[in-house]
């Protein structure tokens, strides 16, 4: 895999996304898709640490609001484990507040995102924390 054209260029990356609404899993998985990414999604943080394991994606995206286990938490469990505790975790979230971007640091992840989010953005971020081919 060391295509460093800009079409081919996520092809085969594993990525995971984690949120609680069906249009945010959608939306995403079908934009990374479309750049050649493995896609798997998952509800809430429960299922995704359930299947991180098996799945070992090379960068997750995490909604903050989630039920039963939110996107601090899953995010701070996936950064304590010495395997995953290098994957970049993105965090989403509909608030664009300073306390929400600067508790997504506390726990461990890479960057914030705010949905509604662009292809470009979403995109971008993908490319600036793929693992080098």
């Amino acid at each position: 895999m060391s295509e460093s054209n800009e079409s081919g260029a996520l092809a085969g990356l594993r990525v995971m996304v984690i949120d609680d609404s069906k249009t945010i899993r959608r939306t995403a998985e079908t934009l990374l898709k479309k750049e050649g990414c493995d896609v798997v999604t998952a509800n809430d943080g429960f299922e995704a640490l359930g299947r991180i394991a098996e799945v070992q994606p090379q960068v997750i995206f995490v909604d903050i609001m989630m039920p039963r286990l939110d996107g601090y938490q899953t995010c701070a469990l996936i950064k304590s484990n010495q395997l995953f505790k290098n994957t970049p975790v993105i965090m989403l979230s509909s608030k664009d507040g300073l306390f929400d971007k600067a508790r997504g640091r506390i726990v461990g992840s890479e960057q914030y995102l705010t949905k509604p989010f662009t292809r470009d953005e979403l995109l971008d971020v993908v490319r600036r924390y793929a693992p080098a081919a």
